[in-house]
């Protein structure tokens, strides 16, 4: 007897479970309101929905904000539908069960816009727990697009239970945003606004100053409200505005305008006059106001406002902007953390543009070093400078073309474009330039035509369009450390290779036999003669060297620019400027030069950032001051050359 009854409870307790975990008897209870909700009545359902507990609660809420539930008009069922020409593929709500009917029975449910977003808000408490990563992302990133004050509770309740760091940063982070906004108590309010006064991102500035909002009030007396300030006539506002405060507040009547007073006057000729003044006289602006006013004084116009007037009516009154945040304490809490919050994005916008001038700085670096050793070191003005980084750069397109993994190719097109353009220097040098030593303007002229003649050989052989060199996958995107400061990862690498290149050319010139061929060569070409060593094959090995770090540097600079056969004069320039400002002769002059002449451009650039040729001129004329005030650059060479 005992077990019987036993095994009738536990039928009882698994029948009654069952029944539990049904959604359509609620949705049944609400039937009106589920078919055809409004945002008032929508709640009552969703209080109920979310009481439940249910499991298939957020299938549901996803798919009614969808307009994915139908109704089954004969009995009222509700199901989860997707149409198929004139039949209904239906989805029974609890268990699962598909079927196909025909769609002439059954009404598609379309809740509106506004009850979509209620729907939407509910849902987020559901997702905001879920255990797909994805959906609890998609909940934060729904809050973030739509913050309501509902939102607030469900979202503190999660955090503790987040197992993922980033997600509940996030959710800190936006619980702070609501709390600043929404929160009951304004103690909680001012302490979630003060933790915004070292949050730099764009949401935490959007989430203060919209709690800085102000509206315009104008009062005979002191305004009511939370006064942000009171605005001055003529100094914060013009006269004619503070007159149109006064009009849109119904404070004093609107000024006539000149066609309305034409009007008037056309409508009240009687006998060839209008005022008492004959028609024929009308023909100016002071006769016409005479007129309107004589039609005025016997009530048939409305008076014309005149300046006397405006400016009491302005007198009178009292012009503010007062915050639509009742709360005194809560916008000087926010007033506070919005000057510490631009403080600091200052501070990180100066990092920013300091981090953008050492990039840009690396770069003429890179495409200098070359010529800072055959100009700086030999003397030697070569206008061809540029074409050799245009050929190190078309090297590695060429490479990418056999080679398709991009970090191999790349791998690969550092030493071949340096042994491409080493080549080509020791050619030009065999050729050309040993027979123009010491003679600078045959030497800018000779190698000004080379350039042009590479910049046609490489149309001809590449075409005019820009040629893509590709970056590895591992140097896409970019080094974010705030909403302020980040720098691309190819920009980096550029750095990274100029410090490269400065550690190994002064290890080449200050540790190695040929740097001291170099350098003795340099100093007195005779006496080096006489010790031993050849000075035409130190020329021409140096010109090869700067000439191959010339095609290195077209590799750099091409993952970030267009591949061209004009890239090279985009450089040109700004090498010889590198190396004549920093100090002829000198690598570490080379490296002080781009450092200015970098942050030199990076700084006229964020004062103007809307002209860049502007920008240009400026450095250029800066330079030009500069050298007059210090001829040998910022190094200058000391010792015996530099005398010579």
């Amino acid at each position: 007897m005992l077990r019987t009854l036993a095994c009738l409870l536990i039928i009882c307790a698994v029948a009654n479970g069952a029944a539990a975990q049904t959604l359509q008897p609620i949705l049944q209870t609400h039937a009106a309101e589920v078919a055809d909700p409004s945002r008032g009545s929508v709640s009552v359902v969703l209080d109920d929905l979310v009481a439940s507990g249910l499991p298939q609660v957020p299938t549901f809420l996803e798919r009614w904000s969808d307009k994915g539930v139908w109704q089954n008009t004969a009995d009222g069922q509700f199901y989860y539908g997707r149409t198929d020409g004139d039949d209904l593929a239906l989805t029974d709500i609890d268990t699962g069960t598909q079927t196909t009917v025909d769609r002439a029975g059954y009404t598609e449910l379309r809740p509106n816009g506004g009850v979509r977003r209620v729907i939407g808000t509910a849902l987020v408490q559901f997702q905001l727990s879920d255990p797909d990563l994805g959906r609890r992302q998609s909940a934060i990133d729904s809050i973030a697009r739509r913050p309501d004050a509902d939102q607030l509770a469900p979202l503190l309740a999660s955090i503790d239970g987040e197992p993922d760091t980033a997600l509940r940063a996030r959710k800190i982070q936006l619980a702070n945003f609501l709390s600043a906004s929404f929160a009951g108590d304004p103690g909680d309010r001012i302490a979630a606004i003060d933790s915004l006064s070292r949050d730099t991102s764009i949401e935490a500035r959007a989430v203060l100053n919209q709690i800085l909002t102000t509206r315009d009030v104008v009062a005979t007396d002191a305004p009511d409200g939370n006064i942000a300030r009171i605005l001055t006539v003529g100094t914060d506002i013009t006269a004619d505005q503070a007159y149109d405060r006064l009009v849109a507040a119904d404070l004093a009547p609107a000024a006539i305008p000149s066609a309305a007073v034409r009007d008037a006057l056309a409508a009240n000729i009687t006998d060839g006059r209008v005022g008492g003044i004959p028609t024929a006289q009308l023909n100016t602006e002071a006769t016409r106001a005479q007129a309107y006013a004589a039609l005025a004084d016997r009530g048939l116009v409305p008076p014309r406002l005149t300046e006397e007037g405006r400016a009491a009516a302005i007198a009178a009154h009292v012009f503010a902007e007062v915050y639509t945040e009742d709360d005194p304490a809560i916008t000087d809490a926010a007033r506070a953390a919005l000057s510490s919050v631009e403080t600091r994005v200052a501070a990180a916008g100066f990092a920013d543009l300091t981090l953008d001038a050492m990039s840009l700085a690396s770069i003429y670096f890179l495409a200098a070093i070359g010529l800072a050793i055959t100009f700086g070191v030999m003397g030697v003005i070569n206008m061809a400078h540029g074409e050799f980084i245009m050929m190190g750069a078309y090297t590695g397109y060429v490479v990418q073309q056999f080679v398709p993994d991009y970090t191999v190719s790349l791998i690969l097109a550092l030493p071949l474009a340096f042994a491409v353009t080493f080549a080509a220097g020791v050619a030009m040098e065999r050729l050309v330039i040993r027979h123009l030593y010491h003679r600078p303007l045959e030497t800018l002229l000779a190698t000004f035509g080379i350039s042009i003649a590479l910049q046609q050989l490489a149309k001809n052989i590449f075409g005019t369009q820009a040629r893509p060199l590709t970056s590895p996958g591992w140097l896409d995107g970019a080094w974010v450390m705030s909403d302020v400061i980040q720098i691309s990862y190819i920009r980096i690498a550029i750095f990274v290779l100029a410090l490269l290149f400065l550690g190994l050319i002064l290890y080449i010139l200050k540790r190695t036999r040929l740097g001291l061929e170099v350098r003795a060569v340099t100093q007195n070409p005779g006496m080096a003669a006489s010790m031993g060593i050849d000075p035409d094959r130190i020329n021409m090995l140096t010109f090869g060297l700067g000439s191959g770090i010339a095609g290195i540097a077209g590799v750099a600079i091409g993952l970030y620019a267009q591949v061209t056969s004009e890239m090279g004069a985009n450089y040109i320039v700004q090498s010889f400027m590198t190396v004549v400002v920093g100090g002829v002769g000198n690598v570490w002059g080379t490296l002080a030069g781009a450092s200015l002449i970098g942050s030199l451009q990076k700084g006229i650039e964020f004062l103007n950032p809307s002209n860049t040729l502007a920008a240009q001129t400026y450095m250029v004329l800066f330079i030009i001051l500069f050298i007059q005030f210090r001829p040998k650059g910022i190094v200058a060479q000391k010792g015996r050359a530099a005398a010579d």
